[in-house]
């Protein structure tokens, strides 16, 4: 059974730092995408970045591209996002989630992404 469990929310002031875990078990992180989405209250659930675990590859939504960076740990099936320069728009609950392969026609569509975790939120204030 797939588990995703995020860390390392929290409170910071606009211009700070958070570096955010998502540790996986249940599956082999080869073959898969491993994603950061965001929900704000009120919105709809917003892909902030994925990587593909095969390649290397990544994606970003252009809102966080050079200021959030997404890296995995494979040894520890651990996925972060660290993420710098944050904005108060940036205040959401943050998600990471899997899908085998890597999702071509977009990879930040939350609709192809299979498991999920409970969230962690993230607040910055202004």
């Amino acid at each position: 059974q797939v588990q995703l469990v995020e860390s390392g929310g929290g409170s910071v002031q606009a211009g700070g730092s958070l570096r955010l875990s998502c540790a996986a078990s249940g599956y082999s992180p080869s073959g898969h995408s491993i994603a950061w989405f965001r929900q704000a209250p009120g919105k709809g659930r917003e892909g902030v970045a994925t990587v593909y675990s095969v390649t290397g590859y990544t994606a970003y939504a252009p809102s966080v591209k050079g200021r959030f960076t997404i890296s995995q740990d494979n040894s520890k099936n651990t996925l972060y996002l660290q993420m710098n320069s944050l904005k108060p728009e940036d205040t959401a609950m943050y998600y990471c989630a899997v899908v085998r392969g890597w999702p071509v026609r977009d990879p930040l569509a939350a609709g192809v992404y299979e498991y999920w975790g409970q969230g962690t939120q993230v607040t910055v204030s202004s």
